[in-house]
């Protein structure tokens, strides 16, 4: 199921499953309460990025797709929170912040001007 509209196509469906894998990386080699406690969230958290870019992909309505993006950007800064503790309680190293809060910052760019452009495309069809 691959053509130029597809969903895997998609920047931001993308880079939310880069940041579902710098998650999980993270998040496997924690101990058992740190996974209990924050880690299992902050999975959660990240992997909830993507599956509201695939819900909102998936949707017919304008506005009905723009929710489940807006949820998308929620759940983005919630898992930006999550990393920003890792960081403050050395559960992620340096270069794992870096590169997990660069990855965040990009698509947090990139996801609100798909909302500008699929809430644009509501205005322009009226």
């Amino acid at each position: 199921m691959s053509s130029d509209y597809s969903l895997e196509n998609l920047v931001i469906y993308q880079l939310s499953r880069e940041l579902s894998r710098s998650a999980w990386n993270i998040y496997r080699i924690m101990d058992l309460d740190q996974k209990i406690i924050i880690g299992q969230q902050f999975v959660r958290a990240t992997d909830s990025i993507g599956a509201n870019i695939a819900e909102g992909y998936g949707r017919y309505h304008y506005l009905d797709k723009v929710k489940f993006y807006y949820n998308s950007r929620a759940s983005l800064l919630e898992s930006k929170h999550w990393m920003e503790v890792l960081n403050e309680r050395d559960m992620a190293s340096e270069s794992e912040f870096r590169d997990y809060y660069n990855k965040i910052n990009s698509l947090y760019i990139k996801l609100n001007a798909f909302i500008k452009f699929n809430l644009d495309k509501k205005s322009n069809s009226q």
